[in-house]
């Protein structure tokens, strides 16, 4: 066998063994009896953030804790708590901070009303700033003491 054949059939190998492995899921809990439970627990677990990882939905989060919460869903889902109680549960527990988009309210109205406000006052500033400008133009051209660019 010469060293051609050997590098391809140690790379076939390897390619082999990997393809052996294991998927490592996230979520190892077993799926739900009810389709439309699972359907639920698969929004749910999406929408709720892992309060360990902070960037990381609970489904997506390999840490204890979440698995922790995964498992709580799952337990509230079998109790035949409304997605709504199963968030308003999490809430009370974690705060606001576990929703990916939180609710609206009048602790966070100025969260959802900052963008619109920054942007009118961008858009103030930036017709004043034409404005200004068009007027500088406006009285250079007027001015008959300014020199003129061709002479």
């Amino acid at each position: 066998m010469n060293s051609t054949n050997r590098i391809v059939a140690i790379l076939w190998l390897c390619a082999c063994l990997t393809a052996a492995l294991p998927a490592a899921a996230v979520d190892n809990v077993p799926p739900l009896p009810d389709a439309k439970l699972q359907q639920r627990y698969f929004a749910l677990t999406h929408e709720l953030r892992c309060m360990q990882c902070q960037n990381e939905a609970l489904a997506d989060s390999p840490v204890g804790l979440a698995a922790d919460l995964r498992l709580q869903v799952r337990e509230l889902l079998i109790a035949g708590q409304s997605d709504e109680q199963i968030r308003d549960h999490m809430v009370a527990r974690y705060g606001e901070f576990i929703l990916f988009r939180p609710r609206m309210s009048w602790r966070n109205a100025w969260l959802w009303g900052a963008p619109a406000v920054l942007m009118l006052i961008g858009l103030i500033v930036a017709w004043r700033v034409v404005l200004s400008r068009s007027r500088l133009v406006d009285a250079e051209e007027t001015d008959p003491n300014a020199e003129s660019l061709n002479s």
